[in-house]
């Protein structure tokens, strides 16, 4: 699935619990932290093909990232749940929305089992597409209805401006 995709599903479910701007740009950074083993890109597209979906797509990383994310995060054991949440649901929207070929090396570094779905949607898919979709839509409704959007921790201002933007907008308003 696509990295926007990622971002924007990481900080819409980081705002269904009671956690700080800085938890929810963690939960954003947790949902396309997988994709870091995409950047065997820049060495060479057979690294890329290699590599991609087992170094970081894999059960291993997922505890590493949550429990280093959530020993920074204020709610720690709830942070963690979700962190790891997170990585999972990266990795099934990968399952379904990469494209056939594209496994998941789960237990990776420790067996080179993988799981495939040959029934998964092309990578440029209407699919796909509907999943970015919503959680777009998801965004501007948190946006307008909570008053915050993904950018709340790293541009506050811009972030409050865009809200209300979108708030004079709405067709429904708090």
């Amino acid at each position: 699935m696509h990295v926007q995709t990622h971002l924007l599903c990481g900080w819409c479910i980081g705002n269904g619990f009671e956690f700080s701007p800085r938890e929810r740009l963690l939960c954003m950074a947790v949902s396309v932290a997988p994709d870091i083993d995409g950047l065997g890109i820049f060495y060479s597209e057979q690294a890329y093909f290699d590599w991609h979906h087992v170094i970081a797509h894999n059960l291993p990383f997922a505890l590493l990232l949550s429990a280093t994310c959530a020993a920074v995060s204020p709610h720690r054991v709830k942070a963690f749940w979700v962190y790891l949440l997170l990585m999972h649901l990266h990795l099934l929207m990968d399952f379904l929305g990469s494209g056939p070929g594209w496994g998941i090396f789960y237990f990776w570094p420790f067996s080179r089992w993988v799981a495939n779905n040959p029934y998964a949607w092309p990578f440029y898919s209407w699919q796909n597409l509907c999943f970015a979709s919503i959680f777009l839509l998801w965004v501007l409704a948190i946006a307008i209805y909570d008053g915050r959007t993904p950018l709340e921790a790293i541009m506050p201002s811009l972030d409050g401006k865009f809200v209300v933007a979108l708030r004079r907008m709405a067709i429904w308003r708090r």
